[in-house]
This record gives structure tokens, C-alpha cells and sequence, in this order.
């Protein structure tokens, strides 16, 4: 008689829930990533998103000290849009707009398309040489430039009199719009050029040499290919350009003190802002200013990124 003896069946291992294990780890990291960012996100809610949520309450309010403060809700608002001093500022730094941001983009383009035709140490120096201006803080370069264009102290007296020609007056109120939009244009174009450069930097050279067989020569190059090919970077520049021009306040600010009578408080919108609420007390009207200057740099940005959505791979 033979003894048979059972083998029992090995235990099988519970299977997991498909993606258990995934969704754990994921919460897992979702939760140190957001314990990373809240000493940002607190920064950012009490400096930036608490300071803009109580002046746009402000905005909503009138304070006189005849009848205390009331609400008035957009009455500050249809207020901003139908005061002629406003409204005036904007157009001014609309037409600093028209005239800056192409100034400042011929100067960036001229620069980095020969800086990108360059290989020599001599390219590294140019580079900083140009892009010099953008790292010095703006109050100074406008001090700087203030002193340039003084007919006393500067340096243009020297210089128009060594050719016999008078010392023109680069702050007189017919000169001072040129004045500015050099001053923003030294400053700006070679942060620029950077942008650009290191776009041009960023295409195949394959394409320069495929053109170089077809015959093109380096102007043909230069404007049907390279610049075309840099699109993106070209909107980017602009829309940069446009929003900080719509805030234009520093230069004007600065040169106010020298330039006799060229430039009055309301000369941009921000100065506008500015004077209402610390030379004449009158903070919820310039909140209101300041939001409306805000809107409309808003409504400038999203309409001009629409128009060149195809250049700019929006589309």
C-alpha cells in the first residue's frame, strides 16, 4: 500500500488596484511640491494679490470730507474714462508706443544680426557693451541723460559750438518727446539685441548654407531668413515693449525736475495715478486710474497677441 502525499498550492498574491500605487506616490509629491511653493505663494498673496484686491475695493469708493466715504461703485471708473487728462496721457504714450517700440526693434534687429555674423572675441565685448545699458537701473540712466541734455552742463554746448550752430534745448517742451524716446531706446535695445541674438543663435546653420548654394547673398539672408525664422522671439520683444511703454513713469518722472514746464503730472497715466494719490490725497480716484490704465494695457495685450497669433505659434 502506497502513501500519497498533497502538495498544497502555493498562495497567490493579492493583485493591486490598477494604478493605486501610481495615485499614492502622485498625491504623495503633489503635496511636498505645494509645501515648496507656499513660502512663494504667501509672498506673493500678501505683496501682490492682497495690496491689488484693497485698491481695487478702494476704486469702488468716494471719500470727501463733505460727505465722509460712500460707495459709488464704477462711478470713478465712467469718472476716468471721460476726464480729459487721462485720456490725454493716453494718447501720449500711445505715441510713444508707435514711435519707441519700432526704434527700439530696428536698433535690436541691426545689432544682433551683425553681432551673429561675427565669430571674433570682438563679438563677446560688443555684446555687453550694448546690452551695458538695460543693467543700469533706470533712475540713474535718466539722471545720467538728464545731465547729457542740460544746455549748461552737458556736453552738446561743447559739441554745437565747436561747428558753430546753437545749442539746441533737448528739454524744451518741443524736444522733450525725442528726448525721452532716445532715453528709453538706450536703455531697452540691448536687452533686445539679447533676445534676438540668442534666437538667430538657435537656427539650423544648415539653412544658411542651403541659401549661400541657391545664390543668396548676406542682406538676402539676413532679411528673408533669419528675421522671418525669429518670429516668436519678435512678438515677445513687442508685447514686452508695448506693456511697458502703456506704463510709462521713470524717465518722465526723473527729467520733470530739470525739463522747465515740459512735463506736467498728468504727462502719462501712471504720473497721473501718482499725483492724485500722494500730491492731492485722492487715493480712490487714482485706484480707479490706475485700474483703468490697467484694463486698457489688458485689452492692448490680448488684441495684439491676436493679431499675430500665426507668429507667435498661438495658433
Amino acid at each position: 500500500m502506497t502513501t500519497q502525499t498533497s502538495v498544497a498550492a502555493p498562495a497567490v498574491p493579492r493583485r493591486r488596484a490598477p494604478g493605486a500605487g501610481g495615485s499614492t506616490l502622485l498625491r504623495r509629491r503633489q503635496r511636498w511640491g505645494w509645501l515648496f511653493v507656499s513660502p512663494f505663494l504667501a509672498v506673493f498673496a500678501l505683496l501682490l494679490v492682497f495690496p491689488l484686491a484693497y485698491a481695487f475695493g478702494m476704486s469702488l469708493f468716494t471719500s470727501t470730507l463733505a460727505t465722509g466715504t460712500e460707495f459709488t461703485g464704477v462711478g470713478n471708473y465712467v469718472k476716468a474714462f471721460t476726464d480729459p487728462l487721462f485720456l490725454e496721457g493716453m494718447l501720449r504714450v500711445l505715441a510713444f508706443a508707435l514711435v519707441m517700440i519700432p526704434a527700439q526693434l530696428i536698433v535690436a534687429i541691426a545689432a544682433a544680426l551683425v553681432l551673429d555674423t561675427l565669430a571674433t572675441k570682438l563679438s563677446k565685448l560688443s555684446r555687453l557693451l550694448i546690452f551695458a545699458p538695460y543693467a543700469i537701473p533706470g533712475v540713474i540712466g535718466a539722471l545720467m541723460w538728464s545731465f547729457l541734455y542740460s544746455p549748461r552742463f552737458g556736453p552738446g554746448g561743447t559739441l554745437f559750438n565747436l561747428v558753430g550752430l546753437p545749442t539746441p534745448d533737448f528739454l524744451a517742451p518741443g524736444t522733450i518727446f525725442g528726448s525721452l524716446v532716445n532715453i528709453v531706446t538706450w536703455q531697452w535695445a540691448g536687452y533686445y539685441m539679447v533676445v534676438i541674438y540668442a534666437a538667430l543663435r538657435a537656427i539650423d546653420p544648415s539653412i544658411y548654407e542651403a541659401a549661400r548654394i541657391d545664390g543668396a547673398n548676406g542682406w538676402q539672408t539676413a532679411l528673408r531668413i533669419k528675421v522671418p525664422m525669429i518670429g516668436s522671439s519678435m512678438v515677445m520683444i513687442v508685447m514686452f515693449a508695448l506693456i511697458g511703454t502703456l506704463q510709462f513713469f521713470t524717465e518722465p518722472v526723473v527729467l520733470r525736475n530739470v525739463a522747465q514746464g515740459a512735463i506736467d503730472a498728468a504727462y502719462t497715466p501712471n504720473m497721473y495715478a501718482y499725483s492724485l494719490a500722494f500730491s492731492y490725497s485722492q487715493f480712490n480716484y487714482a485706484s480707479a486710474i490706475a485700474f483703468s490704465l490697467g484694463a486698457l494695457v489688458f485689452a492692448g495685450s490680448f488684441v495684439f497677441l491676436f493679431l499675430t497669433r500665426k507668429q507667435s505659434g498661438l495658433k
